[in-house]
């Protein structure tokens, strides 16, 4: 069998936030046809019980624990080396010697890295024998430019520094790399339109969502009052995006659902929520519930699901999800980029507080049944992960790879 390394920021189980479930499908699409070397980070001491889980998918695999807030510190040494803080922030020195034993050592026939942050691990060390495909999953360095244009002193500055040292690393990516990846089109239309040069060797494959395990079909117990009207938001919750979507919702949303509906109530579901999140559960119909062992429950019984997403980039996985739970589900703009869903029959579209509001409680009427039961038919279309993740298949054959690159 061949063999592959496989690099990714974080351990990919459990499969609780975007930078984990994708990881984790492609890691199990790819062990049928390699032998997979897997290096990955542990930046979370709970998910060190789920190494043994991993460790049984590879052929190899090394885990680096790190200390989150350690690094924070560390990481700082970006500002002496001119390299972003976030390539900084997930360096080990245990994974790099790993890293090089592998490729010295096994040879492997192909390179997979997920995220920008972990290309520099290999960047020095490949050889042209490798094929090595970089999943880059969104242009992160527009995500650094989306805060540094929306924050203040001193972070405005902090974080366009990270924009342009970000969008240096992605470039040096798309030109030495055979390939760079992302989870839609639009995010590699984008990607190709900033590196023109290297539009060949860009790629959009989507993300999926298991509909097996979001299926609405199986019981789960109602973590809710059944006498409310629940509106439910699931996501990692110290990530900036989620806490601003939340935030606008509950600042700006919900005020105006509760002069319709005062039993209306704001769900907040996700791990690690930051301070500014947390102080949103004193605001009157908010609950911020941390980590929980199952989000299913949560979309199973909410009346509707919202991704009111200010900044976003690439597939959100919690759209995805709700859509196969047969959820109604009411996102703006840019929660729906890179899912081809119908807005007003297979989701609601709405991008003002307005707007959104009057979505809100337009699906939780009689009209949400047949719009989660389309969003559902849609997932199982078009969002299946076995059928996304083929591919993947043609890029990592180093023959058939270069005859996809003359087709582009």
């Amino acid at each position: 069998m061949r063999s592959l390394l496989f690099l990714t920021q974080r351990i990919p189980y459990p499969p609780i936030k975007g930078e984990k479930i994708r990881p984790l499908q492609i890691l199990g699409h790819l062990r049928n046809s390699y032998a997979v070397h897997l290096g990955c980070l542990v930046d979370d001491p709970r998910d060190l019980e789920h190494v043994p889980i991993v460790r049984a998918m590879c052929a190899d695999s090394y885990f680096a624990a790190i200390d989150r807030r350690r690094a924070r510190i560390t990481c700082l040494r970006g500002l002496l080396t001119g390299e972003p803080l976030s390539v900084t922030f997930y360096r080990d020195r245990g994974l790099a010697g790993w890293v090089r034993r592998v490729l010295r050592d096994v040879k492997p026939e192909a390179i997979f890295v997920c995220s920008s942050n972990m290309a520099p691990y290999v960047l020095d060390l490949r050889g042209r024998e490798n094929v090595c495909l970089v999943d880059l999953a969104d242009v992160d360095s527009e995500k650094w430019r989306a805060y540094a244009e929306s924050d203040s002193f001193p972070m405005k500055y902090v974080h366009a520094r990270e924009w342009r040292r970000v969008a240096a690393l992605e470039a040096r990516i798309a030109r030495e790399c055979d390939w760079s990846t992302f989870v839609s089109t639009a995010e590699a239309a984008l990607f190709a339109r900033m590196h023109p040069a290297e539009a060949a060797k860009i790629r959009g494959i989507s993300s999926g969502v298991d509909y097996a395990y979001f299926n609405p079909s199986q019981p789960f117990d109602a973590p809710y009052a059944a006498d409310r009207l629940n509106f439910v938001f699931t996501g990692t919750m110290d990530y900036k995006p989620n806490a601003d979507a939340v935030a606008w919702f509950a600042e700006a949303i919900l005020p105006i659902i509760r002069r319709t509906r005062p039993d209306a109530a704001f769900h907040i579901v996700g791990s690690n929520p930051a301070p500014s999140v947390l102080a949103l559960a004193a605001t009157d119909g908010v609950f911020v519930t941390g980590r929980v062992p199952d989000v299913r429950p949560f979309i199973a019984y909410a009346s509707v699901s919202v991704a009111p997403m200010r900044i976003g980039r690439g597939i959100q996985n919690k759209v995805l999800e709700a859509m196969a739970m047969a959820r109604p589900t009411v996102v703006t703009r840019d929660a729906l980029t890179g899912i081809d869903a119908i807005p007003d029959k297979e989701v609601l579209l709405a991008d003002t507080p307005e707007t959104f509001a009057a979505a809100c409680l337009h699906a939780a009427g009689p009209a949400g049944r047949a719009i989660g039961e389309a969003a559902r038919r849609r997932v199982l279309r078009d969002y299946t992960w076995s059928d996304c993740l083929r591919g993947f298949d043609p890029l990592l054959d180093r023959a058939s790879g270069a005859e996809s690159a003359l087709r582009a």
